[in-house]
């Protein structure tokens, strides 16, 4: 199963308790929305939507609001504020490197430690104005959605930054070794993706096919290439028209990597992506490379495993010899819930175990817990078992969405949160979706995807398909909302795609409802 190519979000009540949806007639959604709901592909299927006025606690519509819905990447909605409720959204992520051992000159006998600090892009995603750069289709999706493209950041510029300061404070040799501290947190089940508190690159290598002539080998290009990573293309270019299919394998270490497959010679190019097993060997190796492009050199050998025998138990004071400094986390939390970012996702879980003093992701979850009973979320009408919204316990009622929505609302930061999520037609997980349509810039909200094959009807399952956030229903007042359908299913991926236009239209059909009544 792959979940989330974006999470839901809810709706938002005024109250601090638990909002109790009045009864509303599934008439009242209207004649177009109603013709969504009854498609035949829908006649097993559960649909949940919950619209509410937060300024007034009035319900305008309920179907369902109270049950429980696989949430899919709304459960984001949760995680991803429980985190900036707890860091805040001006927190920074430090990296600093420690010189240890003596100093003579511009020679270190010693060692140096980079200490991991959970930074989810050590510099790989900043633009040149400070902001963190995200595109519609990210690319930790390449394997599995189409269309993932690139940021124009270099993967490793937050390594170079270190490895200049290194430079900077005067050192042009270590007589020792280079070392990744990755002490912070460690993180397994049931958090997949794992967090890792060093990140490079997400965790992945980023593997560019473009095409060339027809029966010509396609054009490769990788990142970030770190030693002793290799990659091998036996991806051929076929005629206009022909099949684009692009595999990708690997060695059990992860760094001997191959791809084979065809490409049109007409398609635009492919993006795949392959995981990188070992994060704290390869930022180690990563670094080593970085500081001798700074005119620093190791003598300990590049590649090979991280030494974390050599950390020290503590940092002598005035060690530092560099670090890198992050954008804040406000930032973060939008490349997280615009491109609906699973490992940041479960990456905030276990940053709120940190913040509680705890090396174990888990104990995130009752850092989430009274988070959201202070936030006014009725935790009787929320499961979670990951930050992400793929985990199989994960159950959320609109109800719920609605609630953690509705807090926001009454934060200094309610602006802020609501243009983190995605903006229908504009960008995000919601840039291709009515973008012609009146609701088009009108409505902010998380989506959210749970899908897998079945083999037995050679069909793609749709577990959930969601969409939840915040409405303008004009003269400057929003609604909350939650949209989402359990249980469909969808012939192949362009048949999905209407599925997801389906819940996006009846968000759309909502936003124009409230608009044209907005006394409503």
């Amino acid at each position: 199963m792959w979940a989330g190519i974006g999470a839901v979000l809810v709706s938002v009540t005024a109250t601090t308790g638990a909002a109790v949806p009045q009864k509303g007639p599934r008439q009242d959604l209207g004649p177009a929305i109603r013709a969504i709901l009854d498609k035949p592909r829908y006649q097993h299927s559960q649909w949940g939507i919950l619209e509410q006025d937060p300024q007034t606690g009035r319900t305008i519509h309920d179907l369902q609001g109270g049950k429980f819905f696989i949430p899919g990447s709304v459960a984001k909605l949760m995680s991803v504020s429980g985190a900036w409720d707890t860091l805040g959204g001006d927190h920074r992520f430090t990296t600093p490197v420690n010189a240890l051992g003596s100093r003579s000159g511009s020679v270190l006998t010693g060692n140096l430690a980079m200490v991991a600090q959970g930074d989810l892009t050590m510099g790989g995603r900043t633009a040149p104005d400070g902001q963190v750069s995200y595109t519609p289709i990210d690319h930790t999706y390449a394997n599995d959605v189409p269309g993932a493209t690139l940021t124009p950041e270099d993967p490793l510029a937050g390594l170079d930054s270190i490895a200049q300061q290194v430079r900077s404070a005067g050192i042009t040799q270590v007589r020792g070794d280079v070392v990744v501290d990755p002490r912070l947190f460690t993180a397994g089940p049931p958090l997949d993706p794992a967090p890792t508190p060093m990140i490079v690159n997400d965790n992945v290598i980023d593997l560019l096919t473009t095409p060339t002539a027809p029966g010509q080998a396609a054009q490769l290009s990788w990142r970030p290439q770190v030693a002793p990573y290799q990659v091998t293309s036996d991806v051929r270019t076929v005629p206009a028209g022909g099949t684009t299919d692009i595999q990708v394998s690997a060695d059990p270490d992860g760094t001997r990597i191959t791809l084979s497959g065809t490409i049109a010679a007409d398609a635009d190019p492919v993006l795949r992506i392959s995981h990188v097993q070992d994060p704290n060997a390869f930022a180690r190796t990563a670094l080593i490379e970085a500081l001798a492009r700074a005119g620093v050199t190791v003598d300990a050998r590049p590649v090979g495993p991280n030494p974390v025998d050599l950390l020290p138990a503590s940092y002598p004071e005035g060690s530092r010899v560099a670090a890198y400094v992050s954008p804040p986390f406000e930032q973060y939390t939008r490349l997280i819930l615009k491109v609906s970012h699973n490992l940041g996702a479960n990456l905030a879980i276990c940053l709120m175990a940190v913040s509680a003093g705890s090396h174990d992701c888990l104990d995130g979850f009752p850092v989430l817990r009274t988070f959201l009973e202070r936030a006014g979320v009725d935790l009787t009408q929320v499961q979670l078992a990951d930050g992400r919204g793929g985990d199989p316990v994960d159950r959320i009622t609109p109800v719920a969405v609605n609630q953690i929505l509705a807090h926001w609302l009454r934060t200094p930061e309610a602006d802020t949160f609501r243009n983190a999520l995605p903006i229908l037609g504009v960008d995000g997980t919601l840039a291709d979706n009515c973008t012609d349509c009146p609701a088009k810039g009108k409505v902010w909200a998380k989506t959210g995807t749970v899908a897998g094959f079945d083999h037995l009807n050679q069909q793609l399952a749709v577990g959930a398909e969601t969409v939840a956030g915040y409405l303008d229903a004009g003269n400057g007042r929003l609604h909350t909302f939650f949209v989402g359908v359990n249980s469909t299913q969808a012939a192949d991926f362009g048949d999905f795609l209407e599925v997801i236009d389906d819940v996006t239209n009846v968000a759309a059909l909502l936003q124009q409802q409230a608009a044209r009544h907005p006394h409503h």
